[in-house]
Formats: structure tokens, sequence, C-alpha cells
């Protein structure tokens, strides 16, 4: 693939020491019978395959080298594999069907290699097999690597891109440049005649930068002439067609979005830096609302095809993700070679303007930038890229480079500038640059406009800013539908028009979102949480998880769980909410969406306080406000210091828990983030009553019972009145309880109900009931421990315990009175053995019936399960116990 080989004495390689290191070791394991597995990375040309050359001539044993095989059809490879270690076609053809049928590919290899002393197998361009192959060659590596050693190795190499399949022990190398002396070295090789001319030999390695491959396909197009500086070279020396030689191959395997995905990006690094960065860097979070569309290209102009992130290419190597959520080439000439590629003249294709003098190098009207036609006779304009010299520092064009351009080029470049930002940056410069390429796509490209506005509306929503939310809402004119609707409702919302917001938000979630369209039920989805309705929102997330899944949308993946955590959590579930935000969170880290990543920490350290596992509160809410600091998420700031607080409160330091929620729960722009002031209000007031701070939490608490009986959040009354409880004074306390638990039956969230209990036993203790507060405290104390809700539920024990009360199973003969007449004669026949539905028929009742009061027995005694009756109901005095039923045995038997 690169350098000169020489083969009677071996591929020469050059600055390559620690990669034959490596493979001196995979050799040293396999002649001991150890065997092991080296997988070799590199991007084109960079000498993948020489290195499998060099390996094979010098290992001491038998080696074999085998090629990705021209055919990919199913099993291909291994038929390839077995022609080349299979002494007769025969032996390869029984290979194979031992390998199909009998016991896999490890054991084929192991049959063949039976007789050899020592087996080394290369593997070249694994990306290239076909799956079933590729899949058959992982499961072989994994049993003669780690369960089954042998004298087999395995030397396997890949494009950069490709992903290696897990095999322990495996060690991976990484193919680079070469250095300036190694490249010189390599070219003395290349031209075994006269020495290049010294002008000829350092531009050749100034302009290959010491790739090897580019220069060696440099080298192949210059006559002797040229080489001797008779002739000029052409220039530049690494032009279009030397990029086309060493990277085409990639290119071409590429699919055809990926490919304008790359070149859209490679348009934005020659439209300039700022913004994004000028490197090409761009990237497409599909956000909430909205994907961006800049590096989709390939769709007609506003069509509803899906968009395909960047993320995916990110995630692939071909692109990498620098500083401020900036995306660009790791490989700048691979960045050249896209740009070339799209610049290809095409059926379909435009003209530059302003391109007399020279061939006008044009994009596609389908391609990744429609109309951002690059003239050729630009002497400044990119002369870096076009010249080669941008492999040491990304070269800009000037201004006249930009203003060739066409609109719709720079907004879809403004749009990936704000993509950018939106997955790793600061949020609000995200929701400038969108609002400049809605700007510049309105009219032009209809969809892209449409989701650049959405996409700075969720920019402005995560960094908390009212106002900027509205500006990304104004001026939709190109929105229609159920998108439509949401703007409006979202418009009326933050305007406080409740009545219009709910009339616009209905509609959109009723429509679910559309024609299944990931973007479109997210949006539903947050329509749902501003109705409050949390069940529908978790409903329609989780499907848009499910249709971002099967579309493999790598880059809405992290978004959609972003959401479904936060519904999770808004509904109480917080199990589910911390298995969607783990996930999330690898998700995020993997595509390099560290915005997302950061709420999703915020999330799971709201979780570990409920769980009271002080260190991941500690550790998650690090993370999320390291970079909601840097990036100006407000929202995940907010939800990061809720968690730290409830932590501080668990731990009994209610002064420093409430001094930390005071800001989140103070109107304006040094409070904590608008949507989620009023959901803090409940733990502030109960926080500032236990801290001594009554009048600022009587002043909140007003607050949030007018914002409760706007009817937009569920729980919100129940709390409401918790909050009147804690604050009143005498009976009225006792009132208040007993309303806010009555609210709680019809709101379905058991975990709040659960805090309302706790704080209910807490106050009849306290009072000097103890035996009324041992009720609602063993009911909080069962909710907790199936929530697993360590701290919380520690808590309840506590209070049980000072009451005099068990915490584990209630033996005393006190607890009888607690139960209802019903609930005594269902607790006794359970114990005795009884099924649900022997006690259903023995009692007239329904199975159904019979389970809703056994588990109001479960709560009322402290227990957990019905194994636990017997040894609580034996303890009960016996001129309390309830009259035997009729029937001396349970029924049934």
């Amino acid at each position: 693939m690169s350098g000169a080989t020489h083969p009677a004495g071996g591929p020469r390689l050059y600055d390559r020491a620690a990669e034959l290191a490596a493979v001196a070791r995979l050799s040293a394991r396999t002649a001991s019978g150890r065997g092991g597995v080296l997988f070799v990375t590199g991007n084109p040309g960079e000498g993948r395959t020489a290195l499998l050359r060099r390996a094979a001539y010098d290992f001491p044993g038998t080696a074999h080298r085998v090629g990705a095989p021209h055919h990919r059809g199913p099993w291909s490879a291994a038929r390839a594999l077995f022609a080349e270690l299979a002494p007769t076609p025969a032996a390869g053809r029984r290979a194979l069907r031992l390998a199909r049928g009998e016991g896999g590919l490890a054991r084929a290899v192991a049959a063949l290699a039976a007789e050899r002393e020592a087996v080394l197998i290369c593997v070249d361009d694994l990306h290239l097999w076909d799956a079933h192959s590729r899949a058959a060659l992982a499961a072989a590596w994994q049993e003669t690597v780690a369960r089954r050693p042998g004298r087999v190795g395995w030397l396997v190499s890949a494009a950069r891109h490709h992903r290696f399949p897990e095999v322990p022990g495996a060690e991976t190398v990484r193919l680079g440049r070469l250095t300036v002396s190694g490249a010189r070295a390599l070219l003395g090789d290349l031209c075994p005649g006269p020495a290049p001319a010294p002008p000829v030999g350092e531009r050749l390695l100034d302009e290959a930068a010491g790739h090897p491959g580019v220069l060696a396909a440099a080298v192949r197009r210059l006559t002797a002439p040229q080489l001797a500086g008779v002739l000029p070279l052409p220039r530049p020396a690494v032009d279009d067609s030397v990029l086309a030689e060493v990277y085409g191959g990639l290119l071409e395997r590429l699919p055809a979005a990926s490919r304008r995905r790359l070149a859209t990006v490679a348009v934005v690094a020659l439209a300039g830096r700022a913004g994004a960065g000028a490197d090409g860097s761009g990237t497409a979070a599909d956000g909430g609302g909205g994907v961006g569309r800049a590096a989709r290209g390939g769709a007609a102009r506003g069509s509803r095809a899906p968009a395909g992130p960047l993320e995916g290419l990110v995630a692939d190597g071909l692109l990498r993700r620098r500083g401020g959520g900036a995306v660009g080439f790791d490989d700048p000439f691979l960045g050249r070679a896209a740009l070339a590629s799209a610049r290809q003249p095409r059926r379909g294709g435009t003209r530059a303007p302003g391109g007399s003098g020279g061939v006008a190098e044009a994009v596609p009207v389908d391609g990744p930038a429609a109309g951002a036609a690059l003239p050729a006779d630009r002497p400044a304009a990119g002369a870096a890229l076009a010249r080669g010299e941008g492999h040491r520092a990304d070269r800009l064009g000037p201004s006249a480079a930009v203003r060739a351009l066409s609109p719709v080029a720079r907004g879809r470049a403004q749009l990936v500038r704000g993509l950018a930002a939106l997955a790793g940056g600061p949020v609000m410069d995200a929701h400038e640059a969108l609002l400049q390429a809605a700007e510049l796509l309105r009219g032009r490209a209809p969809v892209e406009a449409s989701d650049a506005r959405f996409l700075a509306m969720e920019a402005a929503w995560a960094g908390g800013d009212v106002g900027a939310c509205l500006a990304a809402l104004d001026g939709g004119e190109d929105v229609r539908g159920l998108e439509r609707d949401f703007a409006d409702g979202l418009r009326a919302a933050l305007t406080v028009r409740l009545d219009d917001a709910r009339t616009a938000l209905v509609r959109v979630v009723a429509g679910d979102g559309g024609a299944d369209d990931p973007r479109l039920l997210l949006r539903a989805g947050a329509a749902a949480l501003v109705l409050g309705d949390t069940a529908a929102a978790a409903r329609i997330h989780a499907r848009a998880l499910v249709r971002a899944r099967a579309e493999h949308r790598t880059a809405l993946l992290p978004h959609a769980l972003e959401q479904l955590a936060y519904a999770e959590l808004r509904a109480g579930r917080y199990g589910r909410a911390a298995l969607a935000a783990r996930e999330g969170l690898r998700s995020a880290e993997s595509t390099g969406q560290h915005n997302v990543a950061a709420h999703q920490h915020a999330v799971l350290a709201l979780v570990a306080s409920v769980k009271g596992d002080g260190s991941a509160v500690a550790e998650h809410a690090g993370r999320a406000l390291a970079t909601a600091g840097a990036h100006g998420l407000v929202q995940a700031a907010t939800l990061a210091e809720w968690a730290l607080a409830r932590a501080e409160r668990g731990r009994g330091l209610a002064a420093q828990a409430a001094a930390r929620l005071v800001p989140l729960v103070r109107p304006g722009p040094r409070g904590g983030h608008f949507a989620l002031r009023m959901l803090v209000v409940p733990c502030f007031v109960e926080t500032a009553v236990a801290a001594g701070r009554e009048a600022e939490a009587r002043d909140a608490a007003e607050e949030y019972a007018a914002w409760a009986a706007l009817g937009v959040d569920g729980p919100a009354p129940a709390q409401s009145a918790r909050c009147r409880a804690l604050l009143a004074e005498g009976d009225a306390s006792a009132y208040w309880f007993r309303e806010a638990v009555r609210r709680h039956d019809s709101c379905g969230n058991d975990f709040e109900r659960a805090r309302t209990l706790l704080a209910y036993g807490t106050w009849l203790r306290r009072r000097r009931r103890p035996g009324d507060a041992r009720g609602p405290l063993r009911d909080a104390l069962v909710t907790f421990e199936r929530a697993s809700a360590e701290g919380w539920a520690e808590h309840a024990r506590s209070e049980l315990r000072a009451t005099g009360g068990a915490s584990g199973g209630a033996k005393d003969p006190a607890a009888l009175r607690e139960l209802t007449p019903q609930q005594q004669r269902i607790a006794r026949l359970v114990a005795r053995g009884a099924t649900n539905q022997e006690v259903a028929d023995h009692l007239s009742l329904s199975p159904r019936t019979v389970d809703h009061h056994l588990r109001g027995v479960f709560a009322r005694l402290g227990i957990r399960s019905r194994v636990e009756l017997p040894a609580v109901v034996d303890g009960w005095d016996a001129d309390r116990e309830v009259p035997a039923p009729a029937a001396a045995r349970p029924p049934g038997r």
C-alpha cells in the first residue's frame, strides 16, 4: 500500500519500529503456543499491506497472507482463507464444510494448522470482507485466543474507520505519518534511478506531508524530466488525481450520503474558521426537535428523507471532534479528496460564477452544498486547500471565497457550525449560528430552515433563555402542520397563555409526531412534557427511541435517550430514568455530544440522590457542572445543583442544602432554569423549613400554589398541599397532610406520595402520636424500598424506630389494630398458604381486589412479601386473632 518493496529481501519499512515490535511480540507468542491477535489500522496508503508482507517475510514458521476476496457473497472470504491455507483444493473444501456445519471456523483453522509447527495468518483489509466472514473470523479469534490458545497467530489489518471486534488480549497498532527523514528515505526507494532534483524532492516531501501512499502516488505520475527538474511539476504536485488514487477506494465504498457529508465539512473549511473551526468542523447532532440537513444532502429540496448525522462519521473515525464541539478531518488529505470528489462534474452540476480563465469546480445541485461552487482562479481564496499546503495548518480562504458561495451553501455551513456547538460547545453560540442559517435558508431550503429554527430554540432552551427561545420560534413561515402547532404551543406556553398552549400542544401529542419520524416524535414528547403528561411523554419518547434505532440514527440516539430519561424522572420512575441515562451517556460520549452527556450526568446525579449514594451524586453532578459552566447549559446545571442539595439534605445539612436551592427557585436571569424552577420548589420548601428559613419558604409555596392550580404538572397539587402542611400550624397541618395524600392517590407518582407520607408520619411522631405515625411511615418505607431509594428508606426506618414500631417484620400485637377486618381475614388466609385465587373464592372477591388489600397489608405491617406473613400472624395476641374461617384448613386444600 505504501513505500518501496523489495520482494527478494522483504519489504523495507520506515518509521515503523513500534509496529514491528508488536509484530515480533505476536510472533513470539505464536511460536510459544499461546497464539494471539494483532490488529493494524491506518488511513489509506499508510502501509498496512506493507507491514503484513514484512511480518509474513520475518515469521519463523509458516505465514499465509490473505487479501479481501473480490466476490462479496457470504463465506466468500472463508473460501479465500481456506484456498490459501489448504495444501490441496480438496482439503480446502473439507475445511470449508467443517467451518459451515460441524464446528465453526475456529475448528477448521485448528484442523488445517494441526500439521504445521506454527502458523501466522495475515488477513488484509478486513473492512472489505463480507459480514458473514467477519463474524466467523471474530468467533475464531475468540475461540483460538481466549479459550483454545495454540500455535496460530492472526495479524489483521483494516481501514482506520473500521471497528475491530472485542478480542481479549488483542493488541492494536495504528499507523501514522512518516518523519521527514523516513519520508526522505522512502523517496529514495521510490526513485531507483537518479535522485530527484533537490527542489523537486523538497516540494514532494512538503506536499506529501509524510504520507507514504500520497508520496508514492505523486512520484508515480511524474516523468524522469520532471523528477530531474527539467520540466515543471504539476501545481499542485499532490492534486486531485493523486488523492483519488489513494483515497478513491475508501470514498467509493462509503454510502453516497456519507460522501456528501464529508464534502459539506470540507466546504465549511473553505468558508472560514469563524464559529466551528477552520478544519471543516461541524456536526449533525440530531437534536430535540430537528435534524441538521446540512449534513445530509442527496434528498430533493423540501423532502423529508431521513437525515444522516455526522456523528456516525465521527464514531467511524473519518472525522474527529475538536474543542468547542467542532468537527474536522483528522486526515486533511481525506477532506481534500472528499471535496475533490464532490467537485467532479456530474450531470446536473452547476458552474461557479466568475470562473473565466479556468475550469470552474462545481458542486452538484444534489450534493452537500448545492450552489457552493468554488472558483478555480482563486489566487488566494482557498489556495492552501487547493495547493495541498493545508497539511500543517488548516488555511482559510479570504472573504472573496465566502462571497462566491451561494446563500444556501452559506446557510448550510452555518447550520453545520450551529449543530457542532449544540452538540459540544456553547449553546448560545449555537443559537446565533442556527438563526443565521435559518435566515439564509428561508425560502430556498424550507425544510432545513425549519429545522434550523427548532434547533435554535433547543439551544436557547438548554441555555435557559426564554427571549432567545421566542426569537427562534418567531418568523418560521416555512413551518407547517404539527410543527406549526408545536411552535405555536411553545410560544404560548413561554408567554404564559396556557389555554392557547394546550389547544395547540394537545394536537401535537394526539398526532404522535406524524409519520413515525423520530424527530417529530421527540417534539410530540416534548409537547407532552410541557402539558405535564409524563406518561404520554415517556411513551412517545420510547417510540422515538425505537424508531431511531431502527433507522440507525446514531446521533439521534443520545438525544432520544436524554428525553426519555427526563420523562421517566418527571414520572418518579427513577430506575427507568437511570437505565435510559446510562445508555444515553455511553451513546453521547461515543459520538462526541458532550452537552447531551452533561444532561445525562445530571439525571444520574438526581437518581443517585434518591438512592442516597453521595459519592455518585458528587461524581455525576461534578461532571455535569464542568460542561454546563463552560457551555452555558442552565438546564443541566439546575438539575445537578438540585441533586447536590438533595444529597446534602439527606446527610442532615439542611442549611447548606437550602442555600444551594435558593438560586434555583429565584426568578430572573440569575436564577435556575425557567422550566425547572417550579419543580424544585417543593424540595426547597421542605429544606428551608428544616433550616429555619420559613419566610422564604412561605413566599415560594404561595407562588407554587398558583402554578399548581394551572394544571401543568400532575403531582403539583399534592406537593402544594404538602408544602402548606409543612408551613401550617396545629390541626391545619394534619388537614393538609391528609389532603396531600388524597391528591397523590390520583396523580400516579408513588415516590412523591411516599415523601408526603414520610413527612406526615414524622409530623405525627413529633406530636407524640406514635401509633398514628406508624402507618404512614411503614407505607412510605415499603415504597422507598421498592424504588431502591435507600437514603429515603433509612430515613423512614429511623422515624419508624423512633415510634417504637419495628422497621422490619411487624410482630407486635398493635400492628393488628392497623388492619381493617377484611385485611385481617386476607392476611390470616395468606399466612396459612392460600393463593390469591383461593382467598378470592373463599371471600367472594376478585383476585385483583385481594391483591389490592394484600399490598395494603404489606404496607401497614412493614413487610415486603407474603412469605413474612406467617411469622407476623403467629406473633399476634391470641385473643385478638381473627376467628378462623369455617373451613379448618385453607380453601382448596
